[in-house]
């Protein structure tokens, strides 16, 4: 009798582990990736037949983080391939998290916690990137890759200016696929080691924010405890990244780590996701001086569509900040970055875009100024970027 009870209790138990291991992670991104469902602004024939048009680049998703097929449309989240395609998005840089310290806020954040262990374990990734950062960065290079693989006529990944152009050719003869560009939220996944930013490269990292929410061995966080500027450690990195052919990424970095950074750089430099500072009044937003100076590397701002971005989930607050950007320092150096997928609430998914179109036509930007807003700009920038220093000129 005693023998049948385990033996109940442990088919109980495995139950229960099978049922967590499966509906856990879903439902966890359910309660963090959310559209509104507010009204969304009506789409004249004008947006409709501009939209179909453009180029659309991305600076930033975190799509990778969650336990999704790439390739197959979700019932949850904001980004995946078919989406991608229906919003008429030419290329989505996807960035690798690696960690997310424990009740996380704009403010003040410790390095001492982690909410991504627990994720990762849930959603059975391989136990090696259960204890280490850099193999949680490498596991993201490898679920990409597998898509890419998988849907080669759908899906192609950026490693160099070349592939820009072939995506590109490909896309006017009317296919129509998605390039991929690997990234990184914040380069704690060196673990220390800046040697392991070869491996990152090895893998396709070609552009990376130097943090996240706390301060790390390269630079201050806008939203760590000390907030300060680039460490050592983080200008030999820095360096490193343009003679690579990577694109340094400043958004999520202190002011101080901002100044430094532009102080320092020799090629454009990138603010992937986020606001500004004239429009929306959050820590994490760039000043007017931060505009300047990106805009003085020949860098682009990508705007975000969360409230912590511009103060709201309306595309029209999304187009006002772009607005701002553009009557500041050129429309030259106006981007999306929507932080899809980020555990942010946005109006709007990526399939549906042409939500910005829209509101950039309504805050009268021409057409010219809106094919170069909505990717032109940032094409420019990426091909520049990922050109090694030492083979450039």
């Amino acid at each position: 009798m005693k023998r049948k009870l385990l033996l109940g209790l442990a088919g109980v138990v495995v139950l229960a582990l099978a049922a967590f291991f499966t509906f856990a992670p879903g439902v966890v991104e359910r309660g963090m990736n959310e559209v509104d469902g507010e009204p969304l602004i009506e789409v004249s024939d004008e947006a409709k037949a501009l939209h179909a048009t453009l180029d659309i680049v991305d600076l930033h998703s975190d799509t990778l983080l969650w336990k999704r097929d790439l390739l197959e449309r979700a019932g949850r989240g904001h980004v995946d391939v078919p989406r991608l395609r229906e919003g008429n998005v030419a290329l989505q840089v996807f960035s690798s998290v690696t960690k997310t310290p424990k009740d996380q806020n704009y403010d003040a954040n410790s390095a001492d916690s982690d909410n991504i262990t627990l994720l990762a374990i849930a959603q059975l990734q391989p136990v090696r990137t259960w204890g280490s950062l850099l193999e949680r960065s490498l596991w993201h290079a490898q679920k990409l890759e597998t898509a890419i693989e998988t849907g080669r006529d759908e899906i192609y990944q950026v490693w160099n200016p070349d592939d820009i152009r072939r995506l590109l050719d490909r896309r006017a003869s009317g296919r129509k696929p998605v390039g991929a560009l690997f990234s990184a939220e914040g380069l704690q996944s060196l673990e220390g080691d800046p040697d392991n930013l070869d491996k990152l490269y090895a893998a396709g990292m070609r552009m990376a924010g130097l943090t996240h929410f706390f301060d790390n061995e390269l630079a201050g966080s806008m939203h760590g405890l000390d907030k300060g500027g680039l460490t050592p450690m983080g200008r030999e990195v820095v360096g490193r990244m343009e003679r690579m052919g990577m694109i340094v990424d400043i958004a999520h970095c202190s002011h101080e780590c901002v100044a430094d950074v532009l102080a320092m750089a020799k090629r454009p430099v990138v603010s992937s996701h986020g606001g500004v500072q004239a429009t929306c009044k959050v820590n994490r937003n760039l000043t007017d001086a931060e505009l300047r100076g990106v805009a003085k590397t020949g860098g682009v701002v990508g705007i975000g569509y969360w409230d912590g971005a511009v103060c709201d989930t309306s595309p029209r607050s999304a187009a006002q900040a772009m607005k701002h950007v553009r009557d500041l320092v050129g429309i030259e150096h106006v981007a999306l970055g929507s932080d899809y997928d980020g555990a942010t609430t946005v109006r709007f998914d990526t399939a549906h875009l042409l939500q910005v179109t829209q509101a950039l036509l309504d805050e009268g930007f021409s057409e010219d100024e809106i094919r170069a807003a909505m990717g032109g700009n940032a094409l420019r920038v990426i091909r520049a970027g990922l050109v090694p220093l030492e083979s450039a000129g």
